[in-house]
């Protein structure tokens, strides 16, 4: 149906364009002065019959026209697709810059006979698309432009006023295992933590079903966090916010974490390790606590010598096996004998992994 108004729309489309070539025919003298077009009749029907050919011509070339629109539909919608909002607004307005200094440049061109308007029409589309290419390369540098424009307001302002400003911005959202943990409440007493701290009213709800619990383990987990929670309250000067938005259809904990680190444009703090995957995943920026312990652990060296206390025997017949303060297994080849002694070791090589830090050593005297 489409095809066929369309088809329509330029038989039209033709007809006219034919009325105005032979009107404009007729005033060629040459034409006009031809006898078998002399009279009003005949100038009439050659009118008519020039009509008729555009018409015809438009007609059958219509498919072709009509598929060629389309293409270049479909070929506008996949660059749109490709190019971002920002992208979209720089090249529109260079588009309509490019247009209105046409319109004074190009004006003599239009004074021309027959070929001016025609000639306009190509050179304001070219100028409408270089404009937009023009725009879209150098987006970057009229941002910057825009943004060093409005420097001087920011420089009102001191330093320091600026920083804290942009880091009070950032909410962290606290979860439920990284409550119990305790440990927030070490690293905010540091300091390198800074509020506000955002407790979810969705995360108390679990913690007082956890300290409920007839399962003695999970009771005195849920009274730890809870605890810990009072003392950063009681005991801290850092800014806490206890929020009441709840996301009723989404029914876990976990995901509504992550929905309100989203709505509230904050860090979420835990421990768990599936968490922190999911929420990268969702791009949702976070803190690790249990990462944070593994980076501040103390650099060992293959070939550094230590004193530790073998305490048990390792997988192997000759291990033995020992714990520095931060909890670090070491595994001494031919520790075995040492179990019980404190003995000197030299550590052969280290073994990172995401759950933590194995240390392999040999004792000094062999």
């Amino acid at each position: 149906m489409l095809k066929r108004l369309l088809r329509g729309i330029f038989s039209v489309i033709g007809l006219i364009l034919g009325y105005f070539i032979s009107e404009i025919l007729l005033t060629i003298p040459q034409v006009d002065n031809l006898t078998y077009i002399s009279t009003t009749i005949t100038r009439v029907l050659f009118i008519i019959i020039i009509s008729f050919i555009f018409g015809l011509i438009f007609y059958i070339i219509s498919p072709i026209i009509y598929k060629g629109i389309s293409n270049l539909i479909e070929y506008i919608e996949k660059s749109m697709q490709k190019m971002s909002i920002t992208e979209i607004i720089y090249g529109t307005f260079g588009a309509v810059i490019a247009l209105i200094l046409m319109t004074f440049i190009a004006k003599p061109i239009n004074d021309i006979n027959i070929i001016g308007p025609i000639l306009l029409i190509l050179l304001n589309v070219l100028a409408a698309i270089i404009g937009a290419e023009i725009m879209i390369k150098k987006k970057e540098d009229i941002t910057a432009l825009l943004v060093n424009m409005k420097k001087p307001v920011i420089k009102e302002k001191k330093v320091k006023e600026v920083i804290k400003e942009s880091i009070k911005g950032i909410p962290k959202v606290l979860d439920t295992s990284v409550i119990i943990d305790g440990r927030i409440f070490d690293i905010c007493e540091t300091g390198f933590v800074e509020g506000p701290l955002v407790i979810p009213n969705f995360v108390l709800d679990e913690l007082r079903h956890i300290s409920d619990s007839s399962d003695s383990l999970k009771r005195n987990r849920g009274r730890r966090g809870l605890d810990i929670l009072n003392k950063i309250q009681k005991e801290l000067a850092i800014e806490t916010q206890i929020v009441e938005d709840d996301f009723p259809k989404i029914a876990e904990v976990d995901a509504k974490l992550l929905k309100l680190a989203q709505k509230m444009e904050g860090k979420v703090i835990t421990n768990d390790y599936n968490l922190n995957k999911v929420a990268e995943f969702q791009g949702v920026p976070v803190l690790n606590i249990n990462e944070l312990s593994n980076a501040i652990k103390p650099v060992v060296l293959p070939g550094e010598e230590m004193t530790i206390d073998i305490v048990k025997d390792g997988k192997e017949s000759s291990q033995g096996v020992a714990y520095l303060e931060d909890g670090t297994m070491i595994v001494v080849e031919g520790g075995r004998k040492y179990i019980g002694q404190t003995t000197s070791v030299i550590v052969t090589s280290v073994l990172q992994t995401a759950a933590g830090r194995m240390i392999f050593a040999k004792p000094k005297d062999n």
